[in-house]
């Protein structure tokens, strides 16, 4: 059984949500998770409540950086056309740029998910 742990407001967090994704979603979940700096529970709360994830620079996120850009040299180099590249691979390449965008201005950046506003469509 898992350890059990408190929100951000001090609240037991009791209840399971579970659903099904592809390995593709899963993958792409855990690296967008990884370079938030969240854990993927705190993340998929932020992006299903329309909660702006803010990437706030810290050792863990400096390390998914820099794994996720090991990964993306990678399959960069697998490619042999631009035809290639997947959605999953699109979002990720614009999710980091984002991040390195939002790290030149050195302040805390709203970052939202590849091709969608700061705000989720139904929260608007």
């Amino acid at each position: 059984m898992s350890v059990k742990n408190l929100d951000q407001h001090g609240r037991w967090r009791s209840k399971t949500v579970a659903f099904r994704v592809t390995n593709e979603e899963n993958d792409l979940i855990d690296r967008f998770a990884a370079l938030s700096g969240m854990t993927k529970q705190d993340y998929i709360i932020h992006r299903l409540t329309c909660q702006d994830v803010v990437v706030q620079g810290n050792p863990r996120v400096h390390k998914a950086l820099k794994q996720q850009m090991d990964l993306l040299i990678q399959e960069l180099r697998e490619l042999t056309g631009a035809g290639e590249i997947t959605p999953e691979l699109a979002s990720v390449l614009d999710y980091l740029f984002r991040i390195y965008d939002g790290m030149k201005s050195m302040e805390c950046t709203p970052l939202p998910q590849a091709g969608v506003s700061g705000r989720c469509h139904d929260c608007e």
